[in-house]
C-alpha cells in the first residue's frame, strides 16, 4: 500500500505493471535495432508493440513454474505477439533488460524527489525570511547558549537542502546507465550497436564496461545519497521535537480536528510525523548499508542482491518522496510561538549574553584569562539565584570602575547580537524582509 504522502506517480512508476511496460519498451527497442542491422525481419519491432499485451496475472502464473521472473515475462509477452514474438530477447540476458530498465525508474523517481526537495526549498525559503528576526535561543549540549533567529535555524536546513537537490542531481547522473552486452559483458551475441541505440532512446548512457549487470556501486551511491537527504529530514525533526516539548513548546506539530494523541490521556497532543519522520531515516540507512553491501558479487554476478534490491529500491524512493512531503505539510501549517521563544530567551536573566560581557572587559584592558574569570564567576552564583546575571554585572564594582551603565546594557542589546544576520541571509542568496527582533527583558 503506498501511503498518502506519496505522490501518485511515484507509486505508479513501482507498479508491476510499470515495471513489465518497462521491460517490453527495453525488449521492443532492442527489435528495433536488431531490424537496423538486418538481423530481425523489419517491422518485427512494430509487431511486438502493436500486438503484445502485458498479463501480470499470467506472467505470476508462468513464474510459478520456471522460477524465473524474466523468462516468465519473455514467454507471456511472446504469447501474445504473434509470429514476431519469437524474435522478442534476441541476443539477450535477462539483466540487459533489467538493469536497463531499472536505471530508467530509478531516474524517474529521483526527478520526483528533486521536484519535492524543490517544494520544501520554497517553503523554508519564505519561512526562513518570515522569521528572520525572530529571536530564540541556541542551545549546545541541550543547554541555553547564546540567541540564534528561527530564521537563521531555517536558513540552515534550506541551505542543506540546497546541497542535498545537488546530491540527487550527482545519483541521477550516477544511476542513468544501461548495459545491454550480454551475460558476462563481452557483446558476445548482441552488438554493442543494440546497446547504444536502445540507452539513447531511453535517456541513458551506455556503461562503458559492464559484465552481466550495471555496476551496484551506481545503486549504493544513488540510496546512500537518498539516505543522506532523509538525515537532513531527521535533524530538522528532532530540533523541532524538541521545541515542542511541553516545557518549551516554543513550535507544535499541526494537530488537525478530530486527531487524537493518546487512548489514555485527552491532553495530548503529540509530534507523530516528526517521530515518523525520524523513524523513517533509520529505514533509510539501512537501506543504504543493504545497498553498499550489494556491489560485492561474485565473479560477473550472482544474484544476492536481487532479492534486497526488489525491496530497498523501490521502498528507498517512495519512502523519501512520503517524508520529504510529510515534512512540508508539517512546515507549512507548522505552529510557531515567538513570544515563547522570547520568554525562553529570557528565562536564564541574561546569562547567555555573558561571552559579549566578557568581551567589553578585555576591551577596557582585563586580559582574557581575567575577564573570563569574573564573568564566570557572577554567571556561576546567577545560576543558583538572584540577583540575576545583568543585575550582577551592573552591581559589581570592579565592573563598575571599568565600565558604564550604558557601555553594560549595550551587552544585553540582541539588535547588536543580530547586526550580521542579513548579511548571512545576503549571502544565502534567500531575500526578502523580516520584522525588528523582540527585547531582552532580563
Amino acid at each position: 500500500m503506498i501511503p498518502r504522502y506519496t505522490r501518485p506517480e511515484m507509486g505508479r512508476l513501482w507498479s508491476d505493471e510499470n515495471k513489465y511496460g518497462r521491460w517490453l519498451q527495453v525488449e521492443v527497442l532492442a527489435l528495433e535495432a536488431w531490424e537496423i542491422l538486418g538481423k530481425v525481419p523489419a517491422g518485427t519491432a512494430r509487431a511486438v508493440r502493436d500486438k503484445a499485451i502485458i498479463d501480470v496475472k499470467r506472467i505470476d502464473e508462468i513464474e510459478s513454474q520456471v522460477r524465473h521472473d524474466v523468462i516468465a515475462f519473455v514467454s507471456q509477452v511472446a504469447e501474445t505477439a504473434g509470429e514476431a514474438g519469437k524474435f522478442i530477447h534476441y541476443g539477450l540476458t535477462s539483466y540487459d533488460v533489467v538493469d536497463t530498465a531499472l536505471s530508467s525508474l530509478l531516474r524517474d523517481s529521483l526527478m520526483i524527489i528533486l521536484e519535492d526537495i524543490d517544494k520544501m526549498l520554497d517553503v523554508l525559503g519564505k519561512m526562513a525570511i518570515r522569521y528572520k528576526n525572530t529571536p530564540m535561543i541556541g542551545r549546545t549540549h541541550g543547554v541555553h547558549a547564546e540567541p540564534v533567529t528561527f530564521g537563521l535555524v531555517l536558513a540552515l536546513w534550506h541551505e542543506e537542502m540546497k546541497r542535498n537537490r545537488r546530491r540527487i542531481e550527482l545519483a541521477i547522473s550516477e544511476i542513468s546507465v544501461g548495459k545491454l552486452s550480454g551475460a558476462v559483458g563481452t557483446y558476445a551475441h548482441v552488438d554493442p550497436f543494440v546497446e547504444k541505440y536502445v540507452c539513447e532512446k531511453l535517456g541513458l548512457n551506455a556503461a562503458p564496461v559492464s559484465n552481466q549487470i550495471v555496476q551496484r556501486d551506481r545503486h549504493a551511491f544513488c540510496v546512500s545519497m537518498l539516505a543522506v537527504v532523509a538525515g537532513t529530514l531527521e535533524k530538522m525533526a528532532t530540533d523541532l521535537r524538541g521545541y515542542a516539548r511541553t516545557e518549551i513548546r516554543e513550535v507544535e506539530e499541526p494537530f488537525r480536528p478530530g486527531q487524537k494523541g493518546s487512548s489514555a490521556m485527552p491532553h495530548k497532543r503529540n509530534p507523530v510525523g516528526l517521530e515518523q519522520i525520524c523513524g523513517m531515516s533509520r529505514l533509510m540507512r539501512g537501506y543504504a548499508l543493504a545497498a553498499l553491501e550489494n556491489n560485492n558479487l561474485w565473479d560477473q554476478r550472482d544474484i544476492s542482491n536481487s532479492s534486497v534490491e526488489r525491496i530497498i529500491l523501490p521502498d528507498s524512493v517512495i519512502l523519501l518522496d512520503y517524508a520529504l512531503n510529510r515534512m512540508t505539510g508539517i512546515l507549512v501549517d507548522l505552529k510557531v510561538y515567538p513570544d515563547t521563544m522570547l520568554s525562553n530567551l529570557n528565562l536564564t536573566g541574561g546569562l547567555v549574553f555573558s561571552e559579549e560581557v566578557m568581551l567589553l572587559l578585555i576591551s577596557k584592558g582585563l586580559t582574557r584569562e581575567q575577564a573570563y574569570a569574573k564573568v564566570q564567576a557572577l554567571a556561576m552564583a546567577s545560576w543558583e539565584g538572584r540577583p540575576n546575571f545583568k543585575q550582577r554585572i551592573l552591581d559589581d564594582p570592579d565592573i563598575s570602575r571599568l565600565c558604564t551603565a550604558e557601555e553594560v546594557e549595550s551587552c544585553f542589546d540582541l539588535n547588536k547580537t543580530f547586526a550580521h544576520v542579513d548579511d548571512v541571509f545576503e549571502r544565502l542568496g534567500i531575500a526578502g524582509r523580516a520584522g525588528s527582533p523582540g527585547k531582552a527583558t532580563n
